[in-house]
């Protein structure tokens, strides 16, 4: 039994605990944990894990997180933000959709929280403390149970509609009799209702939860409409009757599954890319005592103040000042900039950001989440609680469509026993108004889009990771790009090989291979370096040295190779490096991270397609400026941290601009993840990847035009899709309260417009690609 211990300023008792026991599976098909309620014996549990605490803002606000299950839609969104904003003790309350996050801050006084989550969890959203681990077994577990689920109703419902294929036909040729339609219609029930009974968990346990809680969902006209087809089959069946629909029930089953299914696997893939990011966060820092011997402990045990030794090759555990030693660090993390940053006595370095070449002795001044990196990891969570607000129209019109179909069901119950007299006449035609409503056709009109265009875009090596992303892509009308990685390779190249001589170019191969950063390893690639071993010296910030045949050679910056600032006229703004041989006169290797192949003519075709075009780095200005001029892009902001990208974006939106965000350094993963739709290549780093909706692979940028294309294309096909099934629905629903439809054929028609909107929606991938545009 797992527990939760809050400790808070206020009337909430320091260490009070709260068990994570009872009862709350009946809530949904796979909860992930126990809903939070009061310890009935305090005592027990004030030993509790201190790592599960709620936490307290610098306001002295209580902060918790909490993992909601039981979520399939906008609506329980919206209801379970309402139900706890409606205590007046709470400040703040949000649910992120794909992580299935609550993040709920209140203040304390005089406030028990269990009085603030009991009233969630009484409308069936069973609670539990965020644990990430948790949540990846939870959820693919769910998966797995979905997936058996999907097969099984698949099973049922090919076997049986073989069996009712058989019976229709001796229907219709008048050669069966009683004796042998009877005998196939109990082989379908004995294939069916163990199949409903298994594969119909999902929704029955969300019926059960939402009907208790005193509210409809889609799942409760799902559910009722299975129950009462196989129950009414097997009345049937047992009387002897002529038709039976076995076949209805587990049809739709394997249909929906599909649905939910997709949804799920769509959901697991957007997990919160803050945590992906917190694997930059060093686990161990080496500090540094006062009688001046080291000592590793864990990040935790830091504290402001303390001097902390980093290493070459480890990532800055804490935020701090530099107060002995020089050397570069690689600070793509925080601005974006290409080059590494030298840094000396004095400077400010930050968390997650990588020693290259030297060690370094810092006094810490953030540590643990108040660090820069944490800063970036709260600016990505806020980015991706803020989605949960998007409402899908699918999920709009599941607002009022259950409430209906079962009024309109009742309706004709009702109508039919009044007019006809029996009763069971009447509920056979109030089974089939519900089979015939059954939202199969508005369920697929989104999911078999999304599938079709996901696979579309793969064979073009476009990855699609957010369930809603092609949807909000077809709206946007700005794109917004990053520079290095992005619009350019991310990789410096040597661009004046030929104005070098073999034997130089050779020579600083040599000697750059013996360094990590990034130009030196340029010069490496560029030459082959062949040679004996050379002892070489590096000075970090400036560059390297080394004595061949007795003679000084350094590779480095002007002034550590002596080099007069109007030595060279810097013909290609970016990045250089000196090679300065004793008695020679110094040889300038200069570097330039190349456009991607077809960046000038992607940038041309998004601007005749009527699209704003923004260029925001984090590199220097004269890079950006020249980039921007190349491509013809008249909107370029330089030097952007991540903070000032994320400012940007609220800016745009503020103005009423829907913003697709193109980048791939770990700078760009909070501007990816609060751009209203992001895309990344897959040359990015991890985390970009992971915040971003789309990842694209290949060098073209012209990833971005197609991806555009089939997002559009998907939106119209959506709501053409949304259309046939409403007409579907404006001409079946009639004639099934008007008792012209059976049950029968009430299925039958069901699954007609179910295989019309999938047909429809493979008219993607039929009519590829010319039609998109």
């Amino acid at each position: 039994m797992a527990k939760i211990a809050l400790e808070t300023q206020g009337n909430l008792t320091a260490g009070r605990s709260y068990d994570l026991g009872g009862n709350c599976c009946s809530g949904g098909a796979m909860a992930l944990g126990d809903a939070i309620s009061p310890a009935a014996d305090l005592d027990d549990f004030i030993n509790a894990d201190p790592t599960a605490f709620a936490e307290t803002d610098q306001d002295g606000n209580a902060i918790l997180h909490t993992l909601v299950e039981n979520m399939h839609c906008a609506n329980c969104i919206k209801t379970i933000e309402q139900t706890l904003q409606s205590n007046p003790s709470v400040l703040e309350a949000r649910v992120n959709f794909s992580t299935r996050r609550l993040f709920l801050r209140w203040r304390p006084e005089g406030v028990d929280v269990s009085d603030l989550v009991k009233p969630v969890i009484a409308l069936g959203y069973p609670l539990t403390p965020y644990n990430s681990a948790m949540i990846k077994s939870a959820i693919a577990e769910e998966n797995t149970h979905l997936l058996r689920a999907l097969a099984v109703a698949g099973f049922a419902a090919a076997n049986v509609m073989l069996l009712s294929v058989s019976v229709w036909a001796g229907l219709f040729s008048e050669d069966m009799g009683p004796a042998t339609r009877d005998f196939l219609h109990w082989i379908s029930g004995m294939i069916a209702l163990p199949a409903v009974a298994y594969a119909g968990q999902p929704f029955f346990r969300s019926a059960i939860a939402a009907l208790r809680a005193g509210r409809l969902n889609m799942d409760v006209p799902i559910s009722l409409a299975v129950i009462l087809a196989a129950g009414m089959s097997l009345a049937e069946t047992i009387q002897s009757g002529e038709h039976v629909y076995f076949d209805a029930s587990v049809t739709l089953l394997f249909f929906l599954l599909i649905g939910r299914y997709l949804d799920n696997a769509a959901r697991s893939k957007a997990r919160s890319a803050a945590e992906r990011l917190l694997l930059l966060k060093a686990v161990a820092a080496t500090i540094v005592l006062p009688d001046g011997k080291f000592k590793t402990v864990s990040v935790e045990a830091v504290t402001p103040g303390t001097h902390v030794r980093v290493m070459v090759g480890d990532r800055l555990p804490v935020d701090g000042e530099v107060v002995k030693g020089r050397s570069d660090i690689d600070v793509s993390l925080i601005t974006g900039e290409s080059l590494p940053s030298s840094v000396g006595a004095g400077d400010d370095v930050f968390a997650g950001t990588l020693n290259l070449s030297a060690p370094l002795e810092i006094v810490a001044t953030k540590t643990g989440d108040n660090t820069l990196l944490g800063d970036i990891v709260r600016l990505m969570e806020a980015a991706e609680q803020g989605r949960a607000n998007y409402v899908r129209l699918a999920d709009r019109i599941a607002g009022f469509y259950a409430p209906a179909v079962h009024l309109l069901a009742a309706g004709t119950f009702i109508g039919w026993w009044i007019l006809a007299g029996s009763w069971q006449n009447a509920l056979m035609q109030a089974v089939a108004v519900l089979i015939i409503t059954c939202p199969c056709a508005l369920g697929l009109a989104v999911p078999v889009v999304q599938v079709v265009a996901s696979g579309r875009l793969l064979m073009k090596g476009i990855l699609v990771k957010a369930a809603d992303g092609l949807e909000r892509l077809s709206e946007v009308d700005t794109i917004v790009f990053d520079k290095t990685g992005t619009l350019t390779e991310g990789r410096l190249d040597l661009v004046n090989r030929d104005e070098i001589s073999v034997r130089h170019l050779d020579l600083a191969a040599r000697i750059g291979r013996n360094s990590r950063h990034p130009l030196a390893r340029a010069v490496a690639r560029a030459g082959k370096g062949a040679g004996e071993y050379l002892e070489v010296e590096e000075w970090p910030g400036e560059g390297l040295r080394s004595l061949v045949s007795g003679k000084e050679v350094r590779l480095g910056s002007r002034s550590f190779c002596g080099v007069r600032d109007d030595a060279s006229s810097d013909i290609i703004p970016g990045p250089e490096l000196w090679l300065s041989i004793e008695g020679e006169d110094a040889i300038q290797f200069r570097f330039q991270d190349r456009l991607r192949p077809d960046a000038l003519a992607t940038i041309k075709n998004l601007k005749a397609r009527g699209f704003k075009i923004d260029l925001l780095s984090g590199d220097r200005e004269a890079v950006v400026r020249d980039l921007a001029e190349n491509l013809g892009i008249e909107n370029w902001y330089a030097q952007k941290k991540p903070e000032d990208k994320v400012a940007h974006l609220k800016t745009l939106e503020a103005a009423g601009r829907k913003v697709l965000m193109v980048g791939d350094g770990l700078n760009d993963a909070p501007a990816l993840a609060s751009a209203y739709v992001s895309l990344s290549p897959a040359s990015a780093a991890d985390i970009s990847q992971t915040a971003a909706d789309f990842v694209f692979q290949g060098r073209d940028l012209s990833a971005v035009i197609e991806t555009i294309q089939v997002a559009r294309a998907s939106r119209r096909l959506i709501f053409q899709n949304f259309s046939l099934a409403f007409l579907y629905n404006a001409i079946a629903v009639p004639l099934a309260v008007a008792g012209v439809v059976t049950p029968l054929i009430a299925a039958v028609a069901m699954s007609a417009s179910s295989l019309l909107v999938c047909l429809n929606s493979l008219r993607l991938r039929l009519h590829g690609k010319g039609s998109t545009g």
